[in-house]
C-alpha cells in the first residue's frame, strides 16, 4: 500500500524524549515542482530503512535517478521519525549542494543521538548551513502526515497525551543546537551577568 498502515505511524512517529526499541526510522515525503507562483506535486509516499541503508540514503538515491530538469525549481518535504545520524547529514547537505534547484525542509518527530558518538548536532548545524530547513514536528504537521501518508479510514486524527509538550521541548533542543556557537556564549555571559 502507498499509505502507512495506522499502528506503524502511531508507533514510530510519536514524539517520546526516550524512545527505546524503535530503531527503524520512516520517512515520509512529498514531491513538488514550483513554475512561478504555482506548484504541482510529483510524488508522495514513504519508506523506511533497508537492509542496513538508512532511509534518508534511500531517497537521495530515487530522487537521483529522477534526473531533474535543472531549469525547474522543486521542493521536497520530509517528515521522519527520527532527525538524520551525522552521516546521513553529510550525505544530504552534499545532495543539496549538487541541486542547487532544489529545496528541502524536513519536520521530525525524534531527535537522534547516538550515544558513542556525539556528532550528530554537528551533523545537524551542517544540514542546515547547507540549507535545509529543520524543524520540530508540531501538532500540525501530525494532523498533516495522518491524513496524506495514514490508511486512517477517514478516522480524526487524535494527538496523545504530551504530544504538545514534547514538541515544544524537542523544538528548544533544536534551536540550541542550530544557534551558533557565538549566540550560545553570548547567552552565558547574560546569564553570568544576572547571576543565573
Amino acid at each position: 500500500s502507498i499509505l502507512m498502515q495506522r499502528r506503524l505511524f502511531l508507533y514510530n512517529f510519536r514524539n517520546l524524549r526516550k524512545a527505546k526499541g524503535r530503531r527503524e526510522t520512516y520517512l515520509c515525503y512529498v514531491v513538488k515542482r514550483r513554475d512561478s507562483a504555482t506548484s504541482c506535486s510529483l510524488d508522495f509516499g514513504y519508506l523506511r530503512n533497508q537492509m542496513g541503508c538508512h532511509v534518508e540514503v534511500l531517497f537521495l538515491r530515487y530522487i537521483a535517478a529522477w534526473d531533474l530538469d535543472p531549469g525547474r525549481c522543486y521542493r521536497i518535504t520530509w517528515f521522519t521519525s527520527w532527525s538524520p545520524c551525522y552521516d546521513c547529514a553529510q550525505h544530504i547537505a552534499n545532495f543539496l549542494r549538487s541541486y542547487p534547484n532544489l529545496t528541502l525542509r524536513i519536520f521530525m518527530a525524534r531527535l537522534y543521538f547516538c550515544e558513542d558518538r556525539k556528532a550528530e548536532p554537528e551533523g545537524l548545524r551542517r544540514l542546515h548551513k547547507a540549507g535545509a530547513q529543520i524543524a520540530m514536528m508540531t501538532f500540525k504537521d501530525y494532523f498533516y502526515c495522518w491524513n496524506t501518508f495514514v490508511e486512517n479510514r477517514e478516522q480524526t486524527f487524535k494527538g496523545w497525551e504530551g504530544l504538545h509538550e514534547n514538541s515544544v521541548h524537542l523544538a528548544r533542543k533544536l534551536r540550541r543546537i542550530l544557534l551558533p556557537l557565538y549566540e550560545v556564549d553570548d547567552l552565558r555571559d547574560a546569564f553570568k551577568i544576572l547571576g543565573l
